[in-house]
């Protein structure tokens, strides 16, 4: 069974259900028959690349929301993550365009790494405040989960797998994803939001059993839908 999975470093509902979704694995009988692919969904493509902004300054002048709100939205996001043991930093995470980082994820899934690169990639941009637009901090991202620091370098300056993103996103908006993280069953059925760990045992072994998975359209977990609101 094939499971393809949408979202983006910048969305920390990804990192939840990315969390939710792993601990639902261990607790399902055929995992080793499960693959994962993830795929690249960008919350704000017209981000830079070049310049850094704060998740605060971000959310201010991008979605008009005050710096109350902002605080509100940290913490509450912060307990969340407690609760499946990610250490939320979102005051120090550097807003930037992540489609280099989604070319590292192309890269690393290639070598058969792609559940550890995600997981470096997350922990870097909401627990570090690294800069996953940064070539040398991607590099090192890269080296840490086993991967070959200058192959990951001549990638990134090389144009590989920027057709591979933009393929990605592509197929996103051909199947109507309307948020992420975004969970398709061997193109069958799917899944959205940060489910709970319950829902995501369930609707896998009704997958995985032939049978049709319940009605997800009011079913939908905590997501960061297309313009970047999270």
């Amino acid at each position: 069974m094939k499971i393809e999975i949408w979202s983006d470093v910048m969305c920390p509902f990804c990192y939840i259900g990315k969390k939710h979704f792993e601990t639902a694995l261990e607790n399902i009988p055929y995992k080793d028959k499960i693959e994962v692919e993830w795929k690249s969904f960008q919350l704000n493509p017209d981000l830079s690349k070049t310049e850094v902004t704060s998740v605060k300054e971000y959310l201010i002048q991008a979605k008009g929301v005050s710096e109350e709100q902002v605080i509100g939205m940290n913490n509450q996001i912060a307990e969340m993550g407690k609760t499946v043991g990610i250490d939320f930093n979102q005051e120090n995470s550097k807003v930037v365009n992540t489609s280099d980082a989604h070319r590292l994820i192309h890269f690393a899934q290639s070598k058969g790494k792609g559940n550890e690169i995600e997981e470096a990639l997350f922990k870097a941009y909401f627990t570090d405040g690294k800069n996953v637009a940064d070539y040398a901090t991607l590099s090192e991202i890269g080296e840490e989960i086993g991967l070959n620091k200058t192959e990951v370098l001549e990638m990134l300056n090389s144009d590989a797998y920027v057709f591979d993103v933009a393929s990605d996103i592509l197929d996103a908006r051909n199947i109507g994803v309307s948020g992420v993280p975004f969970f398709v069953v061997d193109r069958k059925y799917a899944m959205s939001g940060a489910q709970p760990v319950e829902y995501f045992v369930s609707a896998l072994t009704q997958a995985y059993g032939k049978d049709h998975l319940q009605d997800n359209a009011d079913n939908n977990g905590a997501s960061c839908d297309v313009d970047g609101n999270c």
